[in-house]
């Protein structure tokens, strides 16, 4: 039987070395990025050099057209933005990722650590689309609802010049349409596993549109595993590294929960 989860324990970048070039069609994770959260004691500090050899090892690893979902923000320190989120995607293009796309996860709260006396709320977090070459899967979500549904339809383009031009379309506007890439998904807070949870329904969403069922998604600071149910639900293959041995076992003991008769293979590493 097609091996369906592979969980290990330990750095992510030396079980990485460890694993195919070419064998991931999707990674989706949110690293530990600069020290919003507090973490277990072994978990590493998220360094550069972390996140770059990071990085780097995810490019190798993906497909031709895979894709890196990374979801990143940026803590305030000393009255300024760190600007590691920008760091980390602009290493990126260095090493070959292109920058399909800057998507937004909007939150709907205040969730982040911060104060509000000389700042607006920041209720948003980066999902950066890096993909290796053109994207090779697209399945778009099609759930905004279309307020003109029903009308014929029509509109303008604007050209380089400034003018406007009308395009050519037919037909009326159907209920929904594609989605925009602004994400309004509300955090999960029932999930007390981890102090950084990714909701359910988020990565489920990337899950079908960069993925196929079938495929192999990548998780490398998987947490308490929310990335391995969403994909396994969907029918893909998931490997997920966490290093936390706390983090770890409630990962492994939530995907196993949620994916009845899989073949499962744990791994250790130092």
């Amino acid at each position: 039987m097609t091996e369906i989860v592979r969980l290990y324990q330990g750095d992510c970048r030396s079980i990485m070395r460890g694993l195919d070039a070419s064998s991931i069609d999707l990674c989706i994770t949110s690293p530990p990025y600069d020290d919003l959260r507090t973490y277990t004691e072994d978990v590493p500090k998220f360094s550069s050099v972390v996140w770059e050899e990071s990085l780097s090892l995810i490019f190798d690893l993906l497909t031709p057209g895979g894709c890196c979902i990374w979801i990143v923000a940026d803590a305030t320190k000393g009255g300024s933005e760190s600007g590691n989120s920008f760091r980390q995607v602009l290493y990126a293009q260095s090493v070959g990722f292109n920058i399909h796309d800057t998507m937004i996860w909007d939150k709907g709260s205040f969730t982040a650590v911060g104060t509000l006396a000389h700042r607006y709320a920041s209720v948003f977090e980066y999902m950066f689309v890096l993909s290796k070459g053109r994207p090779k899967t697209f399945n778009p979500i099609r759930d905004r609802i279309n307020k003109h549904a029903g009308k014929k339809k029509s509109g303008t383009i604007r050209l380089a010049n400034g003018s406007m031009k009308a395009f050519s379309s037919s037909g009326v506007l159907s209920d929904v349409g594609q989605r925009y890439n602004v994400w309004s998904i509300p955090p999960d807070k029932k999930n007390k596993a981890h102090p950084a949870v990714f909701p359910l329904a988020l990565v489920r969403d990337h899950v079908l549109s960069w993925s196929n069922a079938g495929d192999v998604v990548l998780d490398p600071f998987m947490g308490s595993g929310t990335s391995g149910i969403a994909a396994v639900s969907l029918g893909r293959r998931f490997i997920g590294i966490e290093a936390s041995s706390r983090y770890y076992a409630a990962a492994k003991a939530r995907i196993s929960a949620s994916t009845p008769k899989q073949d499962d293979e744990d791994s250790h590493h130092d």
